[in-house]
Order: C-alpha cells, then sequence, then structure tokens
C-alpha cells in the first residue's frame, strides 16, 4: 500500500504531490515499483496538524482518485475519517475506506462499507482518549469496539482489515516496540493485519535519522512484522519494501511447517 499525501504539512512528505498531477504522477509511479494499492489522503494525521474542513479535504482527493480509477487497475483507497468524503471517494473510484479512527468517531462509516461492498481498514487509535496499561489489551478493547460497530452495519467480514495504528498515542519507542513485538497476538481476532511503521518516530529516535531517511529502517520493520503475520504493508518507499518482503517471504516459505499459518 502506497502512501499518496495530497497535503502540504504531512510529516514525511508534505508539499511534494499537493497539486493533482503531481499525486497522480507519483501514485502511478508507486504502481510501477510495485504497490497493489494507492492510498489516497488529504488531511495530514502527524501529531499538531492543522485540520482542514471536509470541502478542503474533497477538493484534495477527488480529482485524485478520479484520474487514477482512469489509469491504473491498482486498488484506491481513501485515507479518512469523515463518512461523507469516503462516500464521495467510492463514487469516484476508490474501492477501499482507510479510518484512522476506526468507525469511532463517524460510525457511518461502516453503513457506507456495507452498502459498497467497500473493503475496510479499520485502524486502532490512542488518541483523545484513556488507555489501558497493556498495550496489547488496549488493542482488544478499542477494536473490539470497532468491529462491534462493524457487525451492527451488516460489514462482510472478509472485506476488513485491522491496523494496530503504529505512532498514533503510542507515546514512546519501547511502546511501539512491544506492538510490534505481540503484533500476532492480534491475529487472534481473525482480520488480516495492515500495519503503517514507514519513517515514523519511533523509528528516528532508534536510528537518529530525519524522516526522509528512514526507509531502511522501515524495511527492518516490514520483514519483522510480516515474520509476525501482518499482510498488508503502507510504505512511502515502495521498492524498498517490496524487496524486503521478496526475502521475508521466501525465509517463511523456507522454514519447516508448525500448523502456524501466515495470512
Amino acid at each position: 500500500m502506497a502512501i499518496v499525501n495530497v497535503t502540504p504539512d504531512s510529516f514525511s512528505d508534505g508539499g511534494r504531490h499537493f497539486s493533482v498531477d503531481r499525486a497522480v504522477g507519483h501514485a502511478l509511479s508507486c504502481v510501477a515499483e510495485g504497490a497493489d494499492i494507492l492510498d489516497i489522503g488529504g488531511e495530514s494525521t502527524r501529531p499538531g496538524a492543522t485540520p482542514v474542513s471536509a470541502a478542503e479535504e474533497q477538493d484534495r482527493v477527488l480529482p485524485v482518485i478520479e484520474r487514477l480509477a482512469r489509469d491504473t487497475d491498482a486498488l484506491i483507497s481513501i485515507d479518512t475519517y469523515r463518512a461523507r468524503t469516503a462516500q464521495l471517494a467510492i463514487a469516484a473510484g476508490a474501492h477501499i475506506i482507510n479510518d484512522v479512527h476506526g468507525l469511532q468517531r463517524e460510525p457511518e462509516i461502516a453503513a457506507i462499507a456495507a452498502q459498497t461492498g467497500a473493503g475496510l481498514c479499520i485502524m486502532h487509535t490512542g488518541r483523545g482518549r484513556d488507555r489501558l496499561a497493556d498495550v496489547v489489551a488496549d488493542q482488544f478493547d478499542y477494536l473490539n469496539r470497532s468491529l462491534s460497530i462493524a457487525a451492527a452495519a451488516n460489514v462482510a467480514r472478509e472485506t476488513i482489515v485491522l491496523d494496530p495504528g503504529f505512532g498514533f498515542a503510542k507515546e514512546t519507542v519501547e511502546e511501539n516496540m512491544a506492538l510490534m513485538a505481540r503484533c500476532d497476538e492480534l491475529l487472534a481476532l481473525g482480520y488480516p493485519l495492515l500495519v503503517g511503521t514507514s519513517r515514523k518516530r519511533f523509528l528516528g529516535t532508534l536510528t537518529g535519522r530525519d524522516a526522509g531517511e528512514r526507509d531502511a529502517a522501515t524495511a527492518a520493520t516490514t520483514v519483522l512484522l510480516r515474520m509476525k503475520g501482518a499482510s498488508v504493508f503502507r510504505v512511502h518507499n515502495v521498492a524498498v519494501n517490496r524487496d524486503a518482503l521478496a526475502i521475508a517471504d521466501a525465509m517463511i516459505a523456507a522454514e519447516p511447517r508448525t500448523g502456524k499459518e501466515q495470512v
């Protein structure tokens, strides 16, 4: 899953693709490098980012989605927590809704996913709420509430993936690493896992590198999380992470069978 930020202020690439032509060009280059999914976002989710209106978000993302729906066969994801933006994006040609608030800010997104048959990524976040002390217990608590919203709206199980939300109010390196080490426990919920560690701040803390220099560290997390059972990887640098996954999958194929299947 390639990150396509149509924003001026995203933490790693803000402003670099802040026009329809640049965003589409970047997205198509990601497809050429091996991206299967293009995740289009119109509002930065970095801590402290300035919120944008629904209208501004839609003005940014809808023309990009319309162009990409014509120009590529790759799956298109809309990165939004707004139900109306999700609805318009699906009408414009998007296939997946990626909700960073896990249906708990605008639960109407669940109904849109159910009615349209769109894929649905439900992400965990710790922002704006009290959290349980244990990082994985908090994941189960939050994601089970999100899954209840999805079930009440009759979202088909096979359309859902879960995202543990690395960096979203995981306040320390230790918390992010604990989540990474125990990520396979989330497979007990019964859904594929999507992970997004790409260029995140905790990688910078560990390596001392700025955001644009964290692709090697990202690829290391991609391998580790693939070995833990993750299925989808949301990244800035597609080529590097595709190569990393090729090695990880070869390793998985070479391991003796233990009855624990990779998703």
